[in-house]
């Protein structure tokens, strides 16, 4: 049955313009753009964005629902965790299914398929965590690539769990130069720290905050520069993750300088908090325990500044919670027992709306690095992340001017604390359609499990 809707009279952003048009949906997708007013556009439903901006849904590229962790698991489900996606104005999500060590990729890959299968209620898509590279994993990279898992992560962190050596990093690389995919690394020395990590319990150093201290900056900068040289030597891509450090942003940029294929992510909580979060007292300090970690401050400015000058490309969330009480309190009494990881699907467009409000970046900056660029990274745009004739109708109306407070106590999370509890935010999510339809409502979940689709993507839209 066709449906038909119109969105009038707000400002449109994407990435490359800012246009007050209306906007017509059919069957899904955007058929049309005009200057307000002049088209006759009979509708099933009129949707008046007066005063408001209507812009892409979001691309979250790195979320981790129902993630097996440190003994316990992340606490969001598929269902709860694309729910409160939605509410924070992200419509597509790109998960990470895990093969464990001694399994296929296949066997991983079915796994979150049936984890994920009929509970998303926006769309959704996979990147491969890869922990086990051999002649069988290295094959089955190509036909992932082929039926549209077109990324792969490695650790150079985690010892024991996710953690590949330098051999085979330059291997996984060197299959991803040959059949397109996109290799995304941990980049962090983690050989090093768990040495660090072992010291800092020998001196009776427990709390929360030398999680921040054992995981040195040095020690994400070196495995950055590591990763960069190998993708280099393999003829590869490379896209690193949550980078937090102002000296792994260094390296980042050196490497695009000398003309390489090298990009990077980077996530609200390190743009917005810091090592002064890890240090709160009563163990408070958990809460906020993720890897890579928490900075000093003076951090901040320099990750801004990398999104300003495109030496970072992407915000994703790292989305990864773990409820403080009965999992974050595993570690009382020994940082490393801490699950890492922190909430944040829900918050980030609304924190870089807050980046906009600030001065650090403008509004197509702030559309480009949370929707544009991760769908064209990760092989999705323009069904994602624009909004233009054809492209998927996910779409934002978005209220530059209503004023919120996050907090635990409201957020849709499934999650018994907020990283951002407190923080005055101005700009908010008002109505969310997925595909044309309606998920938020004005403020009112009227989305559905199930109604979000797997996304096969194509390869990196990046290179050549």
């Amino acid at each position: 049955m066709s449906s038909r809707t119109v969105i009038r009279g707000g400002l449109v952003i994407t990435a490359s313009d800012e246009i007050h048009a209306d906007v017509l949906i059919e069957d899904g997708r955007i058929a049309a753009l005009a200057v307000p007013g002049t088209q006759n556009w009979t509708a099933d439903r009129t949707i008046d964005a007066t005063g408001k901006y209507v812009i892409p849904g979001g691309v979250d590229a790195h979320t981790h629902m129902e993630l097996p962790f440190g003994g316990t698991f992340a606490s969001d489900t598929f269902e709860t965790g694309t729910r409160a996606a939605a509410w924070g104005g992200t419509t597509t999500i790109v998960d990470f299914a895990v093969q464990s060590v001694g399994h296929t990729l296949r066997e991983g890959l079915d796994a979150w398929h049936a984890k994920a299968g009929g509970n998303c209620a926006i769309d959704y898509g996979f990147h491969m965590i890869v922990s086990d590279v051999n002649q069988d994993t290295l094959k089955e990279m190509d036909l992932l690539v082929e039926e549209g898992v077109t990324s792969f992560k490695q650790f150079m962190a985690y010892p024991g769990v996710f953690y590949s050596d330098d051999g085979q990093i330059l291997r996984a690389m060197q299959r991803s130069a040959e059949n397109g995919g996109l290799i995304m690394m941990h980049a962090e020395n983690g050989i090093a720290i768990d040495v660090l990590v072992e010291q800092a319990l020998a001196r009776g150093e427990t709390d929360p905050r030398y999680h921040g201290e054992v995981r040195k900056a040095l020690l994400e900068a070196e495995a950055t520069h590591r990763a960069i040289k190998l993708a280099q030597v393999a003829g590869a891509p490379l896209y690193v993750v949550h980078v937090s450090a102002m000296e792994a942003v260094a390296e980042l940029a050196r490497a695009r300088d000398e003309g390489l294929n090298v990009f990077g992510e980077t996530c609200p909580q390190y743009l917005f908090l810091s090592t002064d979060n890890l240090a709160e007292p009563d163990f408070e300090g958990s809460k906020y325990v993720c890897s890579t970690p928490l900075r000093p401050k003076e951090h901040q400015a320099k990750l801004w500044q990398g999104l300003r000058t495109n030496d970072l490309q992407v915000v994703s969330t790292d989305h990864c919670p773990f409820c403080f009480v009965g999992q974050k309190e595993l570690g009382r009494g020994d940082f490393s027992k801490i699950p890492n990881g922190l909430p944040g699907v829900e918050n980030r467009m609304d924190l870089l709306h807050q980046g906009v409000v600030d001065g650090h970046i403008s509004r197509r900056r702030w559309i480009e690095i949370a929707c544009a660029t991760p769908a064209r990274m990760f092989g999705m745009y323009p069904k994602k992340g624009t909004i233009a004739p054809g492209a998927d109708a996910d779409i934002v109306i978005y209220d530059p001017h209503a004023e919120q407070i996050i907090s635990a106590e409201t957020h849709h999370m499934n999650v018994d604390y907020s990283a951002y509890e407190g923080r005055r935010l101005t700009g908010r999510v008002e109505t969310v359609l997925s595909r044309g339809e309606l998920v938020i409502t004005e403020r009112e979940y009227t989305g559905r499990a199930g109604h979000g689709t797997y996304t096969p993507r194509s390869t990196c839209q990046y290179l050549n």
